[in-house]
Formats: C-alpha cells, sequence, structure tokens
C-alpha cells in the first residue's frame, strides 16, 4: 500500500509540475506572440518531420547495441531486437513516469533473455552515469564554441547582476537542499522507511555502479563503446538541428545553438513524465539567450517535444506487440522446438 501511494504521488508531482509549465508557458504569451506562431507554423517545412522521426529512432537503435555491449561482459548476449524493444518499451514506460522505463526495460529483458535483473539493473545505472558524464561534456563544448555563453546566461536569468550585485547562489544552493530533504523525508514517511533503509539503497546503488564499472573495464570492444556514446549524442543534436530547419525562423541557427538547447532538453526530459511542459519551457527560455521571439521559441520547444513523443508512442508501442510475437517466432526456430 505505501509502495502504491509513493507511486501515486511521484507521478501526481510531476505531472502537476508539467502541467504548471504548460500554463505558466501559455500565460505569458502575448497577442504578438501568438502571431508570432501561427506565422511560424504556417510557413514550416513539415517535411523534414520524416528525416527527424529517422534520426531519432536511429538513435535509440545505436542506445539498444550500446545497452547490449555493457551487458555481453556478464557472461549474456541477447539478440539486437529483444535488446532494441525493451529500450522503446522503456521509453513508452517513462512516457507516464520519470524513471520507470529504466525498471521496465530490465524486466522486459529478463522476462525474454533469462538474464538476471540485479545485472541488468547494474548496467542500467552505469549508462545513466555515462550520459551525464557525456551530457556535461556537452554542455562544456557548447561553452567553449561560444565564449560569451556563460555570461549571457546569467545576465539572463540573473538580471540583478547586471546592477553590479552578485546573486547570492548560496541561498539558491540552501533552498535546493533543502527542498531535497523535504522530499526525502516525505518519501520516508510515506513508505514507512527509516534512515537505515535510506542507506542501504544507497549502498545498493553503489553496488549496481560497482558492477557496472566492471563491466566497461571487461569490454573487449571499448572504442566501439565509446564511438556508439558519441554517436547517440551526436544524433540528438542533429534532431535539434533538424527541428531548427523546419521553422523558418530558426534556420540560421546551428551546431552551437543545437547544443545549447540539446543539454536544456535532456535536463526536462527527466524533469516531468516524458517531459511534458518542461521541455517546450526550458527549450524556449533557452532560445531567449539567442533573442528568438518568445512565442517562436515555444513553439520549437513544442515541435521538438512531439517529435520525440511520436517516436516513442509508436515505436514504444510496436516494440511491446512485437515482444511476443518476434520471440514465439525465434523459440520456433530454435532445434528441439
Amino acid at each position: 500500500m505505501a509502495k502504491k501511494l509513493t507511486t501515486i504521488f511521484q507521478y501526481a508531482f510531476f505531472l502537476g509540475l508539467g502541467i504548471f509549465l504548460i500554463g505558466w508557458s501559455l500565460k505569458g504569451l502575448t497577442h504578438d506572440d501568438k502571431f508570432h506562431i501561427s506565422r511560424a507554423i504556417g510557413k514550416g517545412n513539415f517535411w523534414l518531420i520524416l528525416p527527424g522521426i529517422a534520426i531519432s529512432v536511429l538513435s535509440h537503435w545505436l542506445r539498444a547495441i550500446r545497452w547490449r555491449l555493457i551487458i555481453q561482459p556478464l557472461g549474456y548476449s541477447p539478440s539486437k531486437l529483444n535488446t532494441f524493444f525493451a529500450v522503446m518499451t522503456g521509453y513508452l514506460a517513462n512516457q507516464a513516469v520519470p524513471r520507470l522505463g529504466e525498471v521496465l526495460r530490465c524486466t522486459t529483458l529478463t522476462k525474454y533473455e533469462k538474464i538476471p535483473l540485479d545485472k541488468l539493473v547494474g548496467t542500467v545505472i552505469l549508462e545513466r552515469l555515462v550520459d551525464t558524464i557525456t551530457l556535461l561534456a556537452v554542455f562544456v563544448i557548447a561553452l567553449l564554441l561560444q565564449p560569451d555563453l556563460y555570461q549571457t546566461i546569467l545576465t539572463t536569468f540573473f538580471p540583478d547582476r547586471q546592477n553590479g550585485k552578485e546573486s547570492n547562489l548560496l541561498l539558491y544552493l540552501a533552498l535546493g537542499i533543502a527542498v531535497f530533504i523535504i522530499i526525502t523525508a516525505l518519501w520516508l514517511f510515506i513508505s514507512k522507511k527509516k534512515f537505515a533503509d535510506l542507506l542501504a539503497l544507497f549502498k545498493k546503488i553503489a553496488l549496481h555502479v560497482w558492477q557496472g564499472f566492471i563491466a566497461i573495464r571487461s569490454l573487449n570492444r571499448r572504442w566501439e563503446f565509446v564511438l556508439l556514446s558519441i554517436a547517440i549524442w551526436a544524433l540528438y543534436g542533429a534532431s535539434v538541428y533538424a527541428g531548427f530547419l523546419m521553422l523558418e525562423e530558426t534556420r540560421h541557427y546551428g551546431i552551437k545553438e543545437a547544443l545549447t538547447v540539446l543539454c536544456a532538453g535532456s535536463l526536462a526530459m527527466a524533469a516531468t513524465p516524458g517531459g511534458i511542459g518542461a521541455y517546450a519551457f526550458l527549450v524556449q527560455k533557452t532560445m531567449d539567450l539567442y533573442h528568438l521571439n518568445t512565442g517562436v521559441g515555444l513553439a520549437l520547444g513544442w515541435l521538438l517535444w512531439l517529435l520525440q513523443v511520436i517516436v516513442v508512442l509508436v515505436v514504444g508501442g510496436l516494440s511491446l506487440v512485437g515482444l511476443p510475437v518476434y520471440n514465439k517466432h525465434k523459440a520456433l526456430q530454435q532445434p528441439g522446438t
């Protein structure tokens, strides 16, 4: 019962945050912003959605190949198609509850490939850790390519610096820590856990991460793993750039701006179910840095978000159907069946 209440609370909180951001974004639109939105949509090159979808699907396929590469040193070699299906069903679950997909794709692969669940959890945690490091690297590259970006971010989001006053970053840090403590306390109270249980959870996560690192150290094709990681994030950036090309007002933006939007969008996808509300909001705020009209920035954010959601819903749904069909066919092809 407590676990169900925790899940309901988590879903309601993140979904509520997404709805709040949607309302906040739309409420701030002026008549001029709405005019720019309708104009941008009316002149859009939406045939580019097709290559955008192809880029997105390819990035998911490469992610499945990379995950399989991490699993193999553990003594298991799942089929590429089952691994891809598991990844896509995981993305589909993330549209409902953030991070639920990581659990679902592990249980899916456990069911069809008979791989121990605890071993798969370690590989997924490692994969997310690698993605976090890669995201930080992308942000650093964006800053190096745009030397004035850091100052622009400060003056845009901390305007009091323009008056010669330093923003109280310690206050923001303290507020963040306070929110984390409050959420942790609520989780302990609702799930009726003790602090020792929380420490045990952290130790378990650390053990999974360590198992994942052992898997990477055992990789026979480390360079393939590195190249796949680079290719995945390069395709993410290419997907954003394809979105730029769809709208007349954003076609002049290039890879530098795409990398900045990619960083903001990646954070948004983790903030709310499937990035609803948060993705368009953060993309719009990011494009403010490049002096794009607020309405067009919001339209761009929704366009990029819808592109990803369409892929996840369609390919994820087909994966759910394809898993039993493919594995039934696979079982019939095995000798002795």
